[in-house]
């Protein structure tokens, strides 16, 4: 009897030690899902998912592509969830929002299992095996876990350089302390500085380095492309950083697009305005197929809402 009070007591203080402490968690997506999922921004599930999910708001997610998907991108991004409505078009469905500029695509996607090892260890059960736990579409991660998921998606090379000799007053902000250091992984990744290196590279990698209305691939003496990574929907009216919120353009194409002169049809067909004042050179400039030429996975294709916004707001139709 004693020990059954003793374990109830243990289970009591571990159920409030959870419900208070910080919480970071999984997010299971397919990019065919036949939910309501746009990372990015929301997240669709179930109603039995409901108070598991409560424990991520304010807190970070990793999202994971699963294991049996054919080319499976694993562990592919973070988000911080803002909260949790209930799905205004569907019943026993609830929607976890994503606050707006957190989401962060991986320069690098992370696999589930890593040379015959899971990255989460928290999925083993007494005798190291995989446990019922890894099937869970919402669950919640170790922060040990999440640092090791991080700290292979986002690499160091996404970090701007440190600059000693720059003049006082104008660094950024020294970084809060942290005694979790994936926390502190976090604040210096989701920087506007770190976001705009990660952008680039996951652009310029779905798209092979090679501008998609052009065709041209130019890579300089040292290594670097000439193509830059092009927002669809700018940053400064929204604008996700995401490969399907960005396209890799030449300097000259990245120009035209900015001002209108080039668009996206939802075929991805490529537009010329009309008041361009050199139709037919700008017409020689784009590849032979008069389509963007897309990236390998389906996933990375240029998103529908943002081709309509650039299209509605940009295109000098």
């Amino acid at each position: 009897m004693q020990r059954q009070i003793l374990f109830a007591y243990v289970q009591y203080v571990e159920n409030i030690f959870e419900e208070f402490a910080m919480a970071y968690g999984v997010f299971m997506h397919k990019h065919d899902s036949i939910y309501d999922d746009i990372p990015s921004k929301q997240y669709q599930f179930p109603k039995q998912y409901k108070s598991r999910a409560d424990k991520f708001v304010n807190d970070w997610i990793a999202y994971l592509e699963p294991s049996r998907m054919r080319d499976t991108r694993g562990y592919f991004a973070i988000a911080k969830v803002q909260r949790i409505i209930p799905e205004p078009n569907q019943p026993d469905f609830y929607l976890a929002l994503i606050e707006p500029d957190s989401y962060l695509d991986f320069g690098k996607y992370v696999q589930f299992k890593e040379d015959g090892h899971y990255l989460e260890r928290g999925l083993l059960n007494e005798k190291g095996k995989l446990s019922g736990r890894a099937q869970a579409a919402i669950r919640p991660m170790s922060s040990e876990d999440f640092e090791r998921i991080i700290s292979r998606g986002l690499e160091a090379d996404i970090l701007p350089p440190e600059n000693p000799d720059m003049p006082a007053g104008f660094a950024e902000d020294p970084a809060p302390f942290y005694d979790d250091p994936s926390r502190e992984m976090i604040t210096s990744w989701t920087t506007r500085a770190a976001r705009d290196r990660n952008f680039r590279k996951i652009v310029l990698t779905a798209y092979k380095e090679t501008c998609a209305i052009t065709g041209i691939r130019l890579i300089n003496g040292g290594g670097r492309a000439e193509a830059q990574a092009a927002h669809i929907k700018p940053v400064e009216h929204d604008g996700p950083d995401i490969v399907s919120n960005g396209i890799a353009l030449t300097g000259t194409a990245h120009w035209m697009f900015d001002r209108g002169l080039i668009s996206l049809s939802d075929n991805l067909d490529i537009l010329i305005s009309r008041q361009a004042n050199d139709y037919d050179t700008i017409k020689s400039m784009i590849n032979s197929s008069g389509q963007l030429i897309k990236p390998d996975r389906i996933v990375h294709y240029p998103h529908p809402e943002f081709i309509a916004w650039h299209r509605d707001n940009c295109y000098k139709h």
